[in-house]
């Protein structure tokens, strides 16, 4: 019986040891399963009328040797959900700019440029018009609503999202597209405005006519943040993640009323564009007692932060 059992041992080592050999000398890796599926890239793009694409980018083999004076044949491919309830898995075709993707009879076609995208519908651009990437956020992030401008060229994301016109107390953030900065009886400065929740401001000194904004300054040959302020303003160069901006600051006081204004603006961003916080708050001593509390300017700034650093430009 103890034969057996050594034996029936020394049986199992052999196998393993000859299976062994044949993973390392066949360069298998057995960490991986065979079954696994590649994983892709995941892009959310919103569009003109509230359209929207989802796309999952696969990357595919490397190409294969191409012929001399010719470019390689792109091997990768994307699965396209778009928001009328259609779905596409298109293969990646030669491109001199951006990444093509079509079907067999190139009768649909999905066309990523930078942060934009654009889809062709038997070689026509009637569909899914003015399309930007949605910035990801993560895990657990409040930021739920997108608000996209074709005309722009930007999506950014925010806590919520209701009309300016909309009245009462709210937690979301009020739209204006009809938005104009005067910056001096002769300069306007056009953009869309986003004032704060109304009850951002309840119960402080913080005036709920706070705002964040985009703007642009269109025909601009530079774009420094100083050109949206009334005066001389120096611009200080900020780093933020993968972003430069030019950043401008100014303050101004009247009536027991404070006004603080950061600009931050896209070099190279064509026209010139800037994000402008606008804050707007009275002199705490000049209420009654115990009326209201002085807001929390550092928390305001963080909220205005994060929304800034989900700005996509398409240009």
């Amino acid at each position: 019986m103890k034969k057996i059992v050594f034996f029936s041992l020394l049986l199992l080592i052999i196998i393993f040891a000859g299976w062994w050999y044949y993973m390392v000398s066949q360069g298998v890796d057995d960490s991986q399963d065979a079954t696994t599926v590649p994983t892709g890239v995941n892009i959310a793009y919103a569009c003109n009328e509230g359209a929207t694409i989802a796309a999952t980018l696969y990357q595919g083999d490397a190409p294969a040797t191409s012929t001399p004076g010719e470019p390689p044949v792109p091997t990768g491919s994307v699965h396209v959900v778009l928001s009328d309830g259609r779905t596409f898995d298109l293969d990646q075709t030669i491109s001199a700019d951006g990444v093509r993707y079509a079907n067999e009879n190139e009768s649909f076609v999905f066309w990523s440029k930078g942060n934009g995208a654009i889809v062709l519908e038997n070689n026509e651009q009637n569909t899914y018009l003015g399309c930007v990437r949605i910035a990801d956020v993560s895990e657990g992030s409040d930021l739920d609503a997108v608000y996209h401008s074709g005309g722009l060229g930007v999506t950014l994301r925010f806590p919520g999202l209701v009309a300016s016109t909309s009245e009462g107390l709210s937690a979301d953030y009020r739209v204006d597209e009809s938005y104009v900065y005067q910056m001096n009886p002769d300069t306007s400065i056009y953009g869309v405005k986003f004032a704060i929740p109304t009850q951002m401001a309840t119960g402080t000194n913080l005036s709920a006519d706070s705002y964040f904004s985009i703007e642009t300054i269109p025909d601009a040959t530079t774009c420094d943040a100083g050109m949206f302020l009334d005066g001389e303003y120096t611009a200080v160069s900020l780093n933020d993640g993968d972003t430069t901006y030019s950043v401008a600051t100014s303050s101004g006081a009247g009536a027991g009323n404070r006004y603080e204004e950061t600009v931050f603006a896209l070099p190279g961003i064509n026209p010139c564009m800037a994000v402008r916080y606008f804050v707007h708050y009275g002199v705490l001593q000049n209420y009654p007692e115990g009326t209201v509390t002085e807001f929390d300017a550092a928390a305001l700034t963080a909220a205005f932060d994060t929304i800034r650093r989900t700005i996509v430009v398409s240009r």
